[in-house]
């Protein structure tokens, strides 16, 4: 099982490569074709909208459909997206070309994360899931600081590139050594919809979009920070995306731990330890030594944010894994879109410096329904 958890994970960092990795290079695309950062972060926020709009259903679609089979063609889409990309002579293009994949990007994620904790004992489930989203921190770990890097030595055009050799990379190696997934049983789609009557399900959906939002509030414009208020250089950058995804790669291994023993805990946890490290941000950002610190602190916490929010929201529907998890693939990404849009608007309205207060009002929200949930108030 744990070959398949780790190729699994490698297909994930593939797909998490190519959604997350323009992160880092949005001010050379800004600038490329002229626009601003804040129409630029579209690429990223574009993206999750589509997932956020239509993944449930496209999961659904593919329900019946061998799920080895259904994961190799979302790699090969993948990688025509970004070969796409690569050749993309106008921000529209481009544009188009981002969406492209998103489509069956919760596919991909649904499938993966329900196999992973169904091939295990239940109290094992978060550990193996954490090592799927091991995947997605890896992708931050070199994903996205790599493709940084390129866009800094080569161009933007680079970076798309390098997405196309991680997908292909990913596709051959679960084609090889990943063990067929035949369905076993079809799967009636009426049983699926009804978990969508729990409000137990919509109460932590809700509260895995506010911590989402927040935690892509700040880091969806990271590399617009440090360029314009940290005044650091391209190389910089890299660097400190490195920094904050290698540190992020222990935190989600703690996050798979502490959940293992206390889900409640752990996410307010998250929800406290990450709202103190924005408000450090928001007072040290100016001072390149201070940075790496807050860098350091900020990757690893803020990379068990997804897999906490992944647990919260199974273990309120767990007898339809795939369906509950293409929900939250769709309410992550939705929350990535809210997110990138709150922090742009803060850009435009204010200043760079302040999205770390957008994050921290968004925690507190978090805070607020997390509270909520546990004295088992319900919503009329």
């Amino acid at each position: 099982m744990k070959r398949t958890l780790y190729l699994l994970a490698l297909g994930v960092f593939g797909i998490a490569t190519t959604e997350f990795g323009v992160i880092g290079i949005l001010p050379q695309i800004a600038t490329h074709f002229e626009v601003t950062i804040q129409k630029a972060g579209w690429l990223l926020s574009a993206f999750a909208l589509v997932i956020a709009v239509f993944g449930p259903v496209v999961t659904l679609l593919f329900a019946n459909v061998n799920k080895k089979k259904a994961m190799l063609f979302v790699l090969a889409i993948f990688t025509l997206s970004n070969i796409i990309s690569y050749e993309a002579g106008s921000f529209n293009v481009l544009l188009i070309a981002r969406m492209l994949p998103a489509f069956l990007h919760p596919v991909f994620w649904s499938i993966a994360l329900s196999a992973a904790a169904a091939g295990v004992k239940k109290e094992d489930a978060p550990g193996a899931v954490g090592i799927v989203f091991g995947g997605f921190t890896v992708a931050s770990v070199l994903g996205v600081p790599l493709s940084t890097l390129m866009a800094d030595l080569f161009s933007w055009k680079a970076a798309f590139a390098l997405c196309v050799v991680v997908n292909v990379i990913s596709m051959i190696g679960m084609a090889w050594w990943l063990p067929g997934m035949p369905v076993k049983e079809r799967i009636k789609l009426g049983a699926q919809v009804d978990i969508l009557k729990k409000k137990a399900l919509w109460m932590q959906l809700l509260l895995a979009c506010l911590m989402v939002s927040a935690m892509y509030a700040s880091y969806g414009y990271l590399a617009a920070y440090l360029s314009s208020v940290t005044r650091m250089g391209g190389s910089e950058i890299s660097a400190m995306l490195l920094i904050f995804g290698v540190t992020g790669v222990g935190g989600n291994w703690l996050a798979g731990k502490l959940l293992s023993r206390s889900i409640k805990h752990t996410t307010i946890a998250f929800i406290a330890t990450l709202a103190v490290t924005h408000i450090i941000l928001y007072a040290v950002g100016a001072y390149k030594e201070w940075m790496v610190g807050v860098i350091i602190i900020w990757g690893f916490i803020h990379t068990g944010g997804f897999l906490i929010s992944n647990v919260n929201v199974t273990a309120a529907a767990p007898e339809s894994p795939e369906f509950v998890n293409s929900i939250f693939t769709s309410c992550g990404n939705l929350a990535v879109t809210i997110g990138a849009m709150a922090g742009g608007m803060t850009i435009a309205r204010y200043q760079v410096h302040d999205i770390a207060w957008t994050s921290i009002v968004l925690l507190a929200l978090a805070a607020v329904v997390w509270v909520i949930s546990q004295k088992k108030i319900t919503l009329t």
